[in-house]
């Protein structure tokens, strides 16, 4: 049975974070405004390419490519640059600070647990006034593999000081809680991305409409 986590880990990326003032930063260097998705989509598909490989690329080596890929390599290493700046300068989705304030009030250790870089992450959370609830940002470079290799969310649960089964992983992506409940983690699924949660997929323990409905379903399992 599920029972209430001592800790929460967050996804960044799309969960936390609305990449879609990165179609602007597209349209200023040339490219059209619909190649977010294919080349995000890119990123996370060559970044888990790696891992299964056995190697591991930065977050910044493996964006940058797959952008040359995806502009056909029309974008100048320039061009490239001031696409890549806006991830620091991305605002928050508007449900992820009353989320986090929740589960903090409650007394729930919070960290964020990304694929991106530590320094555009850390910016973010400054910015979007989300740092004051968070104890812990765990980033892909620094756990040395990336999701959804399971010794990522239980290099999470060791930085944030607890076991993996008394930590939970919140994403807007069914395939990154299938991660971490195979890891032994808790799992809770916000449905504003992907609309329905993936048969395929491992089902996560709670789900919501949005990350405050998950929050709040996450502190009503029972406590151990």
């Amino acid at each position: 049975m599920s029972t209430r986590p001592h800790a929460v880990a967050f996804d960044v990326l799309e969960t936390l974070l609305n990449l879609e003032p990165l179609r602007t930063r597209l349209e200023e260097i040339g490219q059209p405004a619909q190649l977010l998705q294919p080349w995000f989509l890119r990123f996370q598909r060559d970044a888990m390419a790696l891992t299964l490989a056995g190697d591991f690329g930065t977050f910044e080596s493996v964006a940058r490519q797959a952008l040359r890929t995806d502009t056909q390599h029309t974008a100048t290493e320039e061009d490239i640059d001031h696409v890549l700046a806006g991830f620091g300068q991305l605002p928050a989705h508007p449900d992820a600070e009353p989320a986090l304030r929740q589960l903090s009030e409650a007394g729930i250790r919070i960290g964020c647990l990304t694929v991106g870089s530590a320094d555009n992450t850390t910016r973010f959370l400054e910015q979007a006034g989300l740092a004051r609830h968070v104890d812990q940002v765990i980033t892909a470079e620094q756990a040395g593999i990336w999701k959804p290799a399971p010794s990522i969310y239980r290099v999470a649960a060791h930085q944030l000081g607890v076991t993996p089964a008394t930590m939970a992983l919140v994403a807007v992506h069914a395939w990154d809680c299938h991660g971490a409940t195979r890891a032994g983690c808790l799992a809770g699924w916000c449905a504003r991305l992907e609309g329905r949660y993936g048969d395929v997929f491992t089902a996560a323990d709670v789900t919501g409409s949005d990350l405050v409905e998950v929050a709040g379903n996450l502190l009503r399992l029972p406590s151990t």
